[in-house]
């Protein structure tokens, strides 16, 4: 039996000269300042993102410069769209001259048809002036050509200028859009038909003031010869 105490071997420690600087340590602190550097450079990058953008290589101008040109193109787009889309005020301005022509036109008709104030002022007038004329003495029939077919044909006149007034602007209205600058948008199918029905009333008005004038619908009445002269 052995009773020797057995011996514990220490390995030895060597000491660095005096100067001089643990490696292991050294790159340990190396490590930790630049842990403590990515760390400083994170914090300030959240505070500034300009910084962020300068730490990770990608200029803000650069950036700025490059978001620019899609901005740009997005206002453009913009400005197609609207100048595409019609204008409200446009669309209710078109057509409201034609429009107006075509109704005046059809009133005209109208007024051939019914009569005017005008036409009965003038039918009076000549009424008048063959009273005056006929009051010295006069035949039957100078007297009835004098006082009641002049104002007829008087009226008859009068009636088939608004008739022809009537014509002539329902006529242009229908073919204004042939002539002078050409429009984008058709005519509106409300003026062409009330320009018609102003063409179709001044037609009728010119044919009844033309048989009135004339004596072709009814004649001019005649005093009978006297019996036993």
């Amino acid at each position: 039996m052995n009773t020797t105490p057995s011996r514990t071997t220490t390995p030895p420690t060597t000491t660095p000269p005096a100067g001089t600087t643990d490696p292991a340590e050294g790159s340990a602190d190396a490590v930790t300042e630049e842990a403590t550097a990515k760390d400083s450079l994170v914090k300030d990058s959240a505070k500034d993102p300009a910084r962020k953008d300068d730490a990770t290589g990608t200029p803000s101008d650069a950036a700025d410069s490059g978001t620019a040109p899609d901005g740009l193109a997005g206002q453009s787009d913009d400005d197609d769209d609207d100048a595409l889309e019609p204008d409200p005020f446009d669309e209710a301005r078109h057509g409201v001259g034609a429009g107006a022509a075509a109704v005046v036109s059809a009133a005209l008709g109208v007024v051939a048809l019914t009569g005017a104030w005008t036409g009965r002022v003038a039918a009076e007038r000549e009424t008048l002036i063959g009273q005056i004329q006929t009051s010295g003495g006069g035949s039957a029939a100078q007297q009835i050509s004098e006082i009641y077919g002049d104002a007829w044909h008087t009226t008859a006149l009068v009636n088939g200028v608004f008739a022809v007034l009537a014509l002539l602007v329902g006529v242009f209205v229908l073919v204004r859009p042939a002539f002078g600058t050409p429009s984008e948008r058709p005519q509106p199918t409300w003026v062409r038909a009330v320009a018609l029905a102003g063409v179709a009333l001044g037609v009728l008005g010119v044919l009844i003031s033309a048989g009135m004038y004339f004596d072709l619908f009814v004649s001019l009445p005649t005093a009978g010869v006297p019996a036993g002269g």
